[in-house]
């Protein structure tokens, strides 16, 4: 399964806007998170820069991914700017687009993301591997990455299964590992 491209209305710490296709070749990483989701912060975050420092950039592309569906007034452009210089993130981060009509963002909608953090994980042909909700394991993370860098691009699975799905999180709103959209 290929994703859809990524519906941003702005993209920070990059010079252009990045897409998925032209990634093809390296693993990509993508992050969805919003900036006041506590897992998001405590964990989905520092493990993207655990990761930019692991893997080379040739090999494995990094995208965070904040699309915002809950207070909406409190995370702008300008605090998502002050965020991302707070605290350090250089991975490029594409801003979701809002949802027309709905509180969903473009991209989490198109998804079918269940809440912050999400992850994504494609392999070097652009199919995903991963799409897992809540705090995702750094070892089996990286088990994942590495393994899908041991695939010569034609090599890697053809196989149209759904991925496998993290079951981490709550109900609905925010808890310890997640932040989840109402109703899914």
């Amino acid at each position: 399964m290929t994703l859809p491209e990524l519906q941003a209305s702005e993209w920070l710490n990059t010079r252009e806007p990045l897409r998925l296709a032209d990634l093809r070749g390296r693993v990509v990483v993508v992050h969805a998170f919003q900036m006041l989701c506590p897992a998001c912060v405590s964990h989905g975050l520092p493990q993207m820069q655990r990761l930019q420092q692991v893997f080379s950039p040739e090999d494995v592309a990094l995208i965070g991914l904040h699309s915002v569906f809950e207070h909406h007034d409190a995370m702008t452009s300008a605090a998502l700017r002050a965020f991302v210089h707070e605290y350090r993130l250089s991975f490029p981060i594409a801003v979701d687009r809002p949802g027309q009509p709905g509180p969903l963002p473009q991209t989490m909608r198109a998804l079918g993301l269940r809440g912050t953090p999400s992850l994504l994980v494609l392999d070097r042909a652009g199919r995903l591997r991963l799409h897992h909700f809540g705090a995702a394991d750094d070892l089996a993370l990286g088990a994942l990455i590495g393994r899908l860098l041991g695939e010569p691009p034609s090599a890697a699975a053809v196989d149209d299964r759904p991925p496998p799905t993290g079951e981490v999180g709550e109900a609905a709103g925010c808890g310890a590992t997640a932040c989840a959209v109402p109703g899914r």
